[in-house]
C-alpha cells in the first residue's frame, strides 16, 4: 500500500495530531505509520465488524450490538468504555493505545469497529465472510456532527470555520476520506459481502424495528421484553448520561466536552441550524451530481 507523508510531528495531546495520506485517503499520522500492520491485521470468521464513517451513529450502533451479545444485560455492558470493549483497529492514540494491539490481544468471539473505506478495509474481514455491520448517516447532519467532534478531538486537525470546513468536507479533504465514497464503495459491496447496511434514520424513526434486524444479523433470538429494554438503554438522552459509553473516560487534553460534547444532539435535521441558503443549495447540486450513479438514497429531515 503506497502512503504519501505530508508532514510528521510528536504527539502528546496538547497539540493537534498531524495528518498524512493512505492511497489518497487523509489519516491521523499514527495511523499511516502502522499502516502495514493494519492493513495485514487478520481477522478471524467470528469477528462482527461495525463500520461506518465518522460521526454516524457508531457509538450507537456498538452500544445496541453490545447489548443484544449480552441479551439486554445492562451490567455486562457496562464492563468497560466503548473503544475498550470494541476495539477500533486503526485508531493508534499514543497516550491511550493501539485498537490493532488491542483487538490482537482480544480473545474470540470479537466485535471491532472501523471507520474505513471498503478498498482501505484490511482484505480479510472479506476473505473471511465476516459479519459486518454499516451504517450511513446523511451528509448534512453527518457534516455537521463531524464538524463539532473535530472542534473538540484534538486526535483530528482543527476543523477551521464552519465555512472552511463545509468546503473541506464537500471535497473530501476530511479524515477517512469522502463521505460519497464511503457510503457508496460500501453500499456496492453490500450484495457480494455478509453485509448490513442500515441508516442512521431508520434507526432514530423506529429503533425497535431496526435493533431486530440487528438481532437476527447477529444470530440472536431475544424477546420483545429484551429488545425494549435495548431500545430504553440506547436511547439518546440515556447514552449520553452513561460515562461507559459517553466517552467522558477519554483524558480532556484529547477530548474536550466543554466546547462540544461526544454526544451532542444525535438528532435529524439539525444542520438546518448550520446551513445557510447558499450553501444547502450548493450541497444539494453537489449531492445531486456525486448521487447520479447509485440507487442509495437519504432522509434528511423527520
Amino acid at each position: 500500500m503506497a502512503l504519501n507523508k505530508m508532514k510528521d510531528s510528536k504527539y502528546d495531546g496538547t497539540e493537534r495530531m498531524s495528518v498524512d495520506y493512505v492511497q489518497g485517503i487523509l489519516q491521523p499520522t499514527p495511523t499511516c505509520d502502522t499502516w502495514d500492520q493494519i492493513w495485514n491485521f487478520q481477522a478471524k470468521a467470528d469477528d462482527l465488524l461495525i463500520a461506518t464513517y465518522p460521526k454516524a451513529g457508531t457509538t450507537w450502533t456498538q452500544e445496541i450490538v453490545d447489548l443484544i451479545q449480552n441479551e439486554g444485560d445492562i451490567e455486562k455492558s457496562q464492563r468497560a468504555p466503548t473503544h475498550v470493549r470494541i476495539p477500533f483497529i486503526e485508531w493508534v492514540v499514543p497516550s491511550i493505545g493501539s485498537g490493532l494491539e488491542q483487538a490482537n490481544e482480544m480473545p474470540s468471539p470479537r466485535t471491532l469497529k472501523t471507520h474505513l473505506p471498503i478498498h482501505l478495509l484490511p482484505p480479510s474481514f472479506l476473505e473471511k465472510n465476516c459479519k459486518i455491520i454499516y451504517v450511513a448517516r446523511n451528509p448534512k447532519d453527518n457534516m455537521v456532527s463531524y464538524y463539532h467532534f473535530h472542534r473538540m478531538n484534538k486526535a483530528l486537525p482543527d476543523p477551521g470555520t464552519w465555512e472552511e470546513y463545509f468546503e473541506k468536507f464537500l471535497n473530501g479533504k476530511v479524515c477517512w476520506g469522502s463521505w460519497y465514497d464511503h457510503v457508496k464503495g460500501w453500499w456496492k459491496a453490500k450484495d457480494q459481502h455478509n453485509i448490513l447496511y442500515l441508516f442512521y434514520e431508520d434507526m432514530k424513526k423506529n429503533p425497535k424495528h431496526e435493533i431486530k434486524k440487528l438481532t437476527e444479523f447477529i444470530g440472536k433470538n431475544l424477546d420483545d421484553k429484551v429488545l425494549d429494554k435495548i431500545v430504553h438503554h440506547t436511547s439518546f438522552d440515556v447514552m449520553k448520561q452513561n460515562p461507559m459509553a459517553n466517552y467522558s473516560t477519554i483524558p480532556t487534553e484529547i477530548m474536550n466536552h466543554s466546547i462540544s460534547p461526544f454526544m451532542r444532539k444525535g438528532e435529524i435535521g439539525d444542520w438546518k441550524n448550520h446551513f445557510t441558503v447558499a450553501q444547502n443549495e450548493k450541497f444539494d447540486e453537489d449531492y445531486k451530481k456525486n448521487m447520479a450513479d447509485t440507487s442509495l438514497t437519504f432522509c434528511f429531515q423527520f
